[in-house]
């Protein structure tokens, strides 16, 4: 038997919209795949659906539709809806499983098809590679409901009002935002109406930027991945705080009231510092990944928080974190997961906790970031023809241990692929900057003469 065909990568499926595998003919294979592996008993099953503001959402939508309802599966639909708001649905509406079309924070013509168990957990490998095999195999073929056991569509009108509640919930009873002045960035994206009408709930004055999705600006020049535009919003309305999500809003930057850029590696150390000095953070643990700053761990450290490393990605994040008993976790991208309250990086909820920090401890943000000191970092992202094994690059393990001697323990070099494209990733820490800008240039030489 030939292996079956490779369709997810590191956050589902994911591609430029129309091109393989992104494409109606692939989603309808997903939908059908899903629905048979989800379809536990003879009771009516049912899948919810969000999505994001990318124009190809429309088509991809409705391929899923076609494919789960083909199955015998009824469809829920909610719309326009942040990835963790979906993930909150899908349990709160007890279906057996979500999916989220998004290609998060990439630009509108990529989009993405990300699952969720019954839980709220994105799926298993070993589920992935399940559906892959059912694609591959046509062993859905055959199976083919008929009458009143098709699917049926649904609109689920009052989503966005139950996210918003629990996204209320999850700062201190009682507690407000009366008084502060907050700029939000939502990207254009997924949480265009979810951010603001949070805040605002939450008594803050909120200035909106982002807000007016047309199907392409989604994360255009806007939104976490550019927080430069958040960072000069807060001094032009002289705001408190600012908050930048992504075009799925699992992701979220901050920005102090000085405009100092607040990522998720500093988010996570005021979540994490505060919650050990309350005594409710579970085995004094958090988890971070391998491109977490070294200066923040070293940080965490000094106030007794251990800290724990994994591969790239939120679902490695919260696999981790199930694994070693910790409650919360992080990306420096913005991913933060905080367990008691979702299962998945919630870009809103994260910044809800820094908030509510700053109001139980009366202080503004900067004085929560005063004393944590990143170590200088340098990057880039390098455009590869092709993935090969990094431990078959003579040239590049050359200069990296090269490199690794001159910084010793005062820094790290870390090389790795993207995981959803075609990407050669070089992050180097360290003390002295112009050590680590120095390794960057020769490593970024050696990478492009043996990938490009």
């Amino acid at each position: 038997m030939s292996k079956p065909k490779k369709i997810f990568g590191t956050d589902g499926v994911r591609g430029i919209a129309n091109i393989e595998p992104m494409t109606v003919e692939t989603a309808l294979k997903l939908g059908r795949a899903a629905a048979h592996v989800f379809k536990k008993d003879n009771r009516r099953h049912r899948i919810v659906i969000g999505k994001d503001t990318r124009l190809s959402c429309y088509m991809v939508e409705n391929a899923l539709v076609a494919g789960i309802c083909s199955m015998g599966v009824d469809t829920l639909l909610v719309g326009p809806l942040p990835t963790p708001g979906v993930s909150f649905i899908t349990r709160s509406l007890r279906a057996d499983a979500g999916i989220v079309i998004s290609a998060s924070h990439n630009a509108y013509q990529d989009n993405g098809i990300k699952f969720f168990g019954a839980d709220g957990y994105k799926l298993s490998l070993k589920i992935e590679e399940q559906m892959e095999s059912l694609i591959s195999s046509g062993e859905l073929d055959s199976i083919r409901p008929t009458k009143t056991d098709v699917g049926k569509a649904y609109r689920i009108d009052d989503a966005l009002g139950r996210y918003v509640e629990y996204a209320k919930q999850s700062i201190p009873k009682g507690m407000t935002l009366d008084g502060m002045r907050i700029v939000v960035d939502c990207a254009n994206g997924a949480a265009y109406k979810a951010a603001p009408c949070i805040l605002r709930e939450l008594g803050a004055e909120v200035i909106v930027y982002n807000d007016q999705p047309n199907g392409t600006n989604i994360n255009e020049k806007c939104g976490s991945t550019h927080p430069e535009e958040i960072r000069k919003a807060v001094i032009e309305h002289h705001a408190d705080v600012g908050i930048a999500v992504d075009g799925d809003a699992d992701r979220v930057i901050m920005a102090d009231e000085s405009a100092r850029e607040v990522d998720g590696d500093l988010i996570l150390a005021i979540i994490a510092e505060d919650w050990k000095r309350e005594g409710k953070l579970p085995n004094n643990s958090v988890v971070t990944t391998v491109v977490g700053n070294l200066g923040v761990e070293k940080y965490l450290k000094s106030k007794g928080v251990n800290v724990i490393r994994c591969d790239v990605g939120d679902r490695n994040v919260i696999y981790s974190m199930k694994e070693n008993g910790a409650e919360l976790g992080g990306e420096s991208c913005g991913h933060i997961i905080v367990h008691e309250v979702n299962t998945t990086g919630d870009g809103m909820m994260a910044a809800l906790q820094v908030l509510a920090v700053m109001r139980q401890r009366g202080v503004t943000l900067s004085r929560l970031i005063k004393g944590i000191s990143k170590y200088p970092s340098v990057g880039e992202n390098i455009l590869v023809k092709e993935k090969l094994p990094l431990d078959k690059l003579p040239k590049m393990q050359e200069v990296k241990k090269k490199h690794e001697e001159i910084i010793g323990d005062k820094g790290r070099i870390i090389i790795r692929y993207s995981g959803t494209e075609n990407k050669l990733r070089l992050l180097i820490e360290g003390e002295d900057h112009a050590k680590i800008a120095k390794a960057l240039r020769e490593l970024s030489k050696v990478a492009k003469e043996e990938l490009c």
